[in-house]
């Protein structure tokens, strides 16, 4: 059993692109994460499921989640989530990887100058993208990851 799993960590993946989000949970499956894998289509419904807005599901306190995070989506943009859960007290501490196609260094600094843990181009070859989430999957199974208290 990973640490991830062993820490019953929820993985949240915030992508407009149904295609994209599948071959990620398929291929974090493949490289053993066994982890809830929640989808959210937009910005604003992964930031109603964080701060407990409109109908449920929302986060459960004392869980440890990871946001896997694409900055261009509708609604609201990765970067915008990004800063809203940053300045947030509670949520502050929970890992954000960027996983987007956008490879501009002044993005990947502005991401990470607001705090994002870890920022990942998604590779345009396939089988590039399928390692590249492999080795994801490998970081979630050594990682350690805080848990969530408070609203």
């Amino acid at each position: 059993m990973t640490d991830a799993a062993r820490q019953d960590v929820c993985i949240l993946v915030a992508e407009d692109d149904e295609g994209h989000f599948s071959l990620v949970k398929k291929n974090l499956q493949r490289a053993g994460i066994a982890n809830d894998i929640l989808r959210f289509a937009d910005g604003e419904a992964i930031l109603n499921f964080l701060f407990f807005r409109g109908p449920e599901p929302h986060r459960e306190h004392g869980k440890a989640y990871l946001l896997m995070l694409d900055i261009r989506m509708p609604k609201v943009d990765g970067i915008e989530v990004l800063k809203t859960i940053k300045g947030d007290q509670s949520l502050r501490k929970m890992p954000v990887i960027m996983l987007t196609t956008t490879d501009d260094p002044r993005e990947v600094d502005r991401c990470h100058q607001i705090g994002c843990s870890v920022y990942i181009v998604k590779p345009v070859d396939y089988d590039d993208f399928i390692d590249a989430i492999g080795k994801v999957g490998l970081f979630l199974s050594i990682v350690r990851l805080p848990r969530l208290n408070g609203q």
